[in-house]
Parts: C-alpha cells; sequence; structure tokens
C-alpha cells in the first residue's frame, strides 16, 4: 500500500488513508498522505472505504486484501454496493481464487450472474478500461442473491 501511496502521490495524486487507530498508535501509517482518516477499527475502515469509493481494485496481497475483496463481492452480491470491483491478477495472483468462485458457481453456491460482479485484468495499466466497460450492476442483484 505504501508502494502505491508513494506512485500517485509521485504523480499528483490525491492519496486519502483510513487508518485504525491502534495502527495509527504503532505509527503504521504513511507519512506523506493528503489526507488521513482515522477510525476506530477495521470494520469501520472497510465500512468507510467501500461507501466513499467509486470502485474497489485490489492488488495481489495478504489476508487483509482477501479480506476486504471478499466483503466488497459479498455486499455486491447482496445489491448493497454497486461500484466496479477489479482484481488486478498480476502474475495470474487471483487464478485459485477465481477458480474457487467457478467452483461455487458450479456448486450452486452462487448465481452464474454472480460472476459478473468483478472484473479481472493482468496489469495495472488495464484498471481504467476496466473500470470504464464493467458491466452495470443495481440492487436488483438481491433478486437472485440467494440463490
Amino acid at each position: 500500500m505504501g508502494a502505491l501511496a508513494d506512485g500517485a502521490l509521485a504523480r499528483g495524486g490525491h492519496v486519502i488513508g483510513v487508518l485504525p487507530r491502534f495502527m495509527a498508535d504503532l505509527e503504521w501509517g504513511h507519512p506523506g498522505l493528503s489526507e488521513l482518516q482515522l477510525v476506530e477499527d477495521m470494520r469501520t475502515r472497510k465500512h468507510l472505504m467501500l461507501t466513499r469509493s467509486q470502485a474497489a481494485i485490489a492488488l495481489p496481497g495478504g489476508s487483509g486484501t482477501l479480506e476486504e475483496l471478499l466483503e466488497a463481492i459479498t455486499l455486491k452480491r447482496l445489491g448493497l454496493y454497486l461500484n466496479p470491483i477489479v482484481l488486478v491478477n498480476t502474475r495470474q495472483f487471483f487464478d485459485p481464487l477465481l477458480r474457487l468462485f467457478a467452483n461455487a458457481i458450479q456448486e450452486r453456491f452462487m448465481d452464474e450472474r454472480h460472476a459478473w460482479m468483478w472484473e479481472v485484468i493482468s496489469e495495472p495499466e488495464q484498471v481504467l478500461d476496466a473500470l470504464r466497460n464493467a458491466p452495470r450492476w443495481d440492487s436488483n442483484a438481491r433478486q437472485f442473491a440467494a440463490l
């Protein structure tokens, strides 16, 4: 996350950080952010990030990245988060997860329409096109969320 923030800031970007207080107490925050919003806990952080976002973009990462991605997908499945979700599948990082989703669809834990909730790209340079071309998703997804 720090390298991404550094890159955006170096190119004149505006970078907003949302950090739980315990992380700030441990000095885990980025010192050069354009804006820092301190919150009480990780749940509040995720909620704020999704409600303020115009898209969720997942780069390869660890358990926090995966947890945040799955929450965005879950909320989109329920028709509560309607914005694009993009997985930047550099070096096929997300392939095992995509196979798991395909299996969930095959086993009918998810409807095949749920595969339209996210876009998969291979390079960060493709993000803007993926956002422009993301299929529209609306709260009517609730009609088949229970399947």
